[in-house]
């Protein structure tokens, strides 16, 4: 796939919250630029800002210093532009799938050929057909997972963000779901912004893998994953990057376990 231009600035960004008797520092002088069509993997243990950093470019928590630009605009608020995928589906659960896929151009005020029309390529697309007219409680995680995705690719966003969506599924769902977001990806030319704790999934998927610092969160280095689609996780190639990452995130688990420890010990 082609990339583009610079289409998100993360400029000297820090995240300060305040709160109790002291603040914490969630990021720190993160700088990078996400190119457009890139699909990035933001890497790292519990604590790392990873989150923070996607909630930033969403626009629902502001830096407090520095700026996060898309398509040279500062970012100050969510936008259409900006679709995020949670790990919790955020479905409706008084909704049907086609209810909840369709939920936002609904607000839009869409055009009722132009909604029909865009939910049955969707249906297609997530091989939701069949489960058109159920309820979130009677699909499986990953169905559920499929309508979230679905749902945000209705309102055509340039940018997908999306918080560890495959975390809460079995192994077998989760590289299926995987294997359709790269095939999303390749199909629609999106731009994608991925936060995992998984450094297979993050090789499996990314063109670029962000590693965080534990906290305060800043970029520890970024790995280029020059491998083709699909990619197989046993390959030599793959497992050159895997045992790189894993002594680079292993370290920063360590100071998050250390950090608990002292936390525990005493107290603060």
């Amino acid at each position: 796939m082609t990339r583009g231009a610079a289409q998100i600035e993360i400029d000297h960004v820090h995240k300060v919250f305040h709160g109790g008797d002291r603040d914490v520092v969630a990021l720190r002088d993160i700088d990078f630029n996400i190119s457009e069509g890139e699909f990035v993997c933001l890497l790292g243990p519990s604590g790392c800002g990873k989150s923070t950093l996607l909630n930033g470019i969403a626009g629902f928590s502001l830096p407090t210093q520095g700026e996060i630009r898309v398509n040279g605009k500062v970012i100050t608020e969510p936008g259409p532009d900006r679709g995020m995928v949670f790990q919790e589906y955020a479905l409706f659960p008084w909704m049907t799938v086609a209810d909840n896929i369709t939920f936002g151009l609904r607000i839009k005020k869409a055009p009722e050929d132009q909604i029909k029309k865009k939910l049955e390529e969707l249906l297609v697309m997530l091989k939701l057909q069949e489960f058109k007219d159920r309820f979130p409680k009677d699909l499986s995680g990953g169905m559920r997972q499929r309508v979230a995705i679905a749902r945000v690719l209705a309102l055509d966003s340039q940018i997908m963000l999306m918080d560890e969506p495959f975390g809460a599924l079995d192994a077998l769902t989760r590289r299926s779901l995987q294997d359709e977001v790269l095939r999303i990806w390749s199909e629609l030319k999106k731009t994608i912004v991925f936060v995992t704790h998984s450094i297979e999934e993050s090789i499996y998927l990314a063109d670029r893998i962000v590693v965080m610092t534990y906290r305060p969160g800043t970029v520890k280095k970024e790995v280029r994953v020059n491998i083709p689609h699909p990619r197989n996780p046993t390959a030599p190639e793959f497992n050159a990057i895997k045992s790189e990452l894993s002594q680079l995130v292993m370290a920063e688990q360590t100071r998050f376990e250390d950090s608990q420890r002292k936390t525990a010990t005493t107290g603060d």
